[in-house]
């Protein structure tokens, strides 16, 4: 537990340095809202703390498993800071607030067309939003949407330069899935394969789902808007990340499945189908 108390001080720094960063970079941030930050960023610095602090299984899947959750805290990361210095740019103009805003604006209009996710998105506002408040939002789904991808296309890269999880670590499966149980339910890679399915399909319908979703509930909690910077924040990346994340596990999922296989496969040649050595 020592050895890991330096590694889960650092993680509970990046979190703290994760919730901060919109309050850090965006201008006129009134006391209330600063308060609530630093409420969670120190619950959040708590939690990551105690998570990777202790031997035993908590929440954190593949927490033992780099570089799962190292890449996708870095693009979650990319995606709050990206946004904070976009929307920072509406009072503070530099080269590098033009820069965002230009990378985000020319993705956002070249995947806005009819039922894609970023159209879809920019729907959630009410119909009386302003055409600054479109392109606001369009721009910052369109960074966000990027960053999202350019993270599943990291990770798949890694996955199969690295080997993972055969990275030089042994993989628990108690640490590193503390609610998959591989003892009931059925075969272990029946089940893998199936939450791995599942997974996908959910990350591939929810950019389009979640607008919908929004734009139902506006009804009775009020409708999307983008002059609160840090709501508008904090739904893109959520937007975004939640896919992106989903995709990862189910593939780190059917991973795992190929690789009970391949083991399954090699004992099988070794000691036979009944497990003992062939005469």
């Amino acid at each position: 537990m020592v050895n890991r108390i330096p590694g889960a001080i650092a993680r509970a720094f990046f979190m703290v340095l994760l919730v901060s960063t919109p309050a850090l970079l965006i201008p006129h941030v009134s006391p209330d809202t600063t308060q609530i930050v630093v409420l969670i960023a120190l619950f959040a610095a708590a939690l990551t703390f105690f998570e990777y602090a202790t031997d035993y299984p908590g929440l954190v899947e593949f927490r033992d498993a780099p570089p799962f959750n190292r890449i996708r805290f870095t693009g979650l990361y990319f995606t709050v800071f990206l946004l904070s210095i976009l929307v920072r740019g509406h009072t503070i103009d530099s080269t590098s607030t033009q820069f965002v805003e230009a990378v985000g604006s020319l993705i956002g209009q070249a995947i806005d067309i009819p039922y894609s996710p970023v159209r879809l998105i920019t729907l959630m506002l009410p119909d009386t939003a302003s055409a600054q408040d479109i392109d606001t939002l369009r721009t910052a789904s369109g960074m966000a949407y990027l960053i999202s991808l350019v993270s599943l296309a990291v990770f798949m890269i890694v996955l199969r330069v690295s080997n993972w999880p055969h990275n030089g670590r042994k993989f628990n499966f108690w640490v590193n899935l503390p609610m998959f149980d591989p003892t009931t339910g059925g075969d272990v890679v029946d089940r893998l394969e199936r939450d791995s399915r599942f997974n996908v399909a959910i990350g591939f319908m929810l950019p389009f789902l979640t607008p919908a979703i929004v734009k139902a509930a506006s009804g009775f909690f009020g409708s999307v808007s983008v002059i609160n910077d840090m709501t508008m924040i904090w739904t893109i990346t959520a937007w975004a990340f939640l896919p992106a994340s989903l995709f990862m596990r189910g593939i780190a999922m059917q991973r795992l499945a190929d690789m009970i296989k391949e083991q399954r496969a090699r004992h099988v040649a070794l000691h036979g189908e009944d497990g003992l050595q062939p005469a």
